[in-house]
């Protein structure tokens, strides 16, 4: 896990700055700079845009007396893709805006899924849940796939 905060803290920032530096060869100080101010007003516009729109969604869900898992998860992308596109960056924006896009997103949400049932599957993932009284119990989860539709159950 420590290896993985010291890459995204440390390499991820040297990369964008070599990207950035790169393109400011190419094109040049000025529109270097305007890119990554375009792409921060552009991000927080569509952040805020489909941020509502999760929201909203959330609430149609709890209304209707349904648990809001996909429009939850569609909030967290979105909070995330905005705060992507805020760092100053090439590829940060890249993917800041995969979770911005609604089909994209949904891609990048099959591949995290998929990626967290298999960690499931070789026992990587653990969880704590803390009772009332605070005491913590430790477990393991487990991956329950969905049986297509027309099979019936049991």
């Amino acid at each position: 896990m420590l290896s993985r905060l010291i890459f995204i803290f440390v390499a991820v920032p040297l990369l964008e700055l070599a990207v950035l530096l790169r393109i400011g060869q190419w094109i040049g100080l000025v529109p270097t700079v305007a890119l990554v101010v375009a792409t921060g007003v552009a991000g927080a516009a569509l952040a805020r845009r489909q941020g509502v729109r999760a929201f909203l969604a959330v609430q149609r869900e709890l209304a209707s007396g349904r648990l809001p898992g996909r429009s939850l998860l569609d909030g967290l992308a979105v909070l995330v893709g905005g705060a992507l596109l805020l760092t100053p960056g090439v590829l940060t924006d890249l993917l800041g805006f995969g979770l911005l896009f609604p089909g994209s997103r949904r891609r990048l949400q099959r591949l995290a899924r998929r990626s967290l049932e298999r960690r499931i599957r070789e026992g990587a993932v653990e969880f704590q849940v803390y009772g009332p009284d605070g005491a913590a119990t430790r477990g393991r989860a487990e991956v329950h796939t969905r049986r297509p539709r027309s099979e019936p159950p049991g």
